[in-house]
């Protein structure tokens, strides 16, 4: 809960939060602790010039002043390009997530998707599935739209026209 409190103090300043037009979500619309949705555009991923990932449905998850994060069904993504790291990381929501480096040939791209094996029982439906950084791929697709990577690299959210923000990942912005 202090936290909460913390995040709501070091808000930005509410005349920076853009107000959304028709067809529009504003991030900071979606809810603290995050939610999961299903999600019917296809969804691709590439990289090295091969499609790792073709999903025709998914899940998001959607969380306070993050761009949403794309869950692929584990039968929809070539499985045998990943190859498991060592990097884990800990998400008070969701549980305890691995990470995934893809290899195509010589190229690589280190930790550039993680996984759930044992996710809490909130977030059951995503356990197994994959979530790609956009910014460590050549290229991810929410139908027919090619999303951006949410900014700063560390979160793995994908921003598309759909979403305003400001959206947290820029330095200064950890605690939003």
């Amino acid at each position: 809960m202090e936290r909460w409190r913390r995040m709501q103090r070091n808000r930005p300043n509410p005349a920076e939060i853009i107000k959304p037009g028709p067809g529009q979500e504003s991030v900071w619309d979606y809810p603290r602790p995050p939610r999961l949705e299903p999600v019917t555009k296809p969804i691709r991923v590439v990289f090295a010039g091969t499609e790792i990932a073709a999903a025709p449905a998914s899940f998001r998850v959607v969380e306070t002043a993050g761009a949403p994060v794309y869950y692929l069904p584990p039968t929809t993504v070539r499985t045998g390009l990943l190859r498991r790291s060592d990097q884990t990381s800990l998400c008070e929501w969701k549980g305890q997530a691995c990470y995934w480096s893809i290899q195509v040939g010589d190229r690589q791209a280190r930790n550039a998707a993680w996984s759930y094996p044992e996710p809490v029982p909130d977030f059951g439906a995503i356990r197994d599935h994959f979530a790609f950084f956009a910014g460590r791929v050549d290229a991810c697709y929410l139908g027919d739209e090619r999303v951006e990577p949410q900014p700063g690299g560390f979160y793995g959210g994908w921003v598309t026209a759909n979403i305003v923000g400001p959206i947290k990942g820029e330095p200064g912005t950890e605690s939003w």
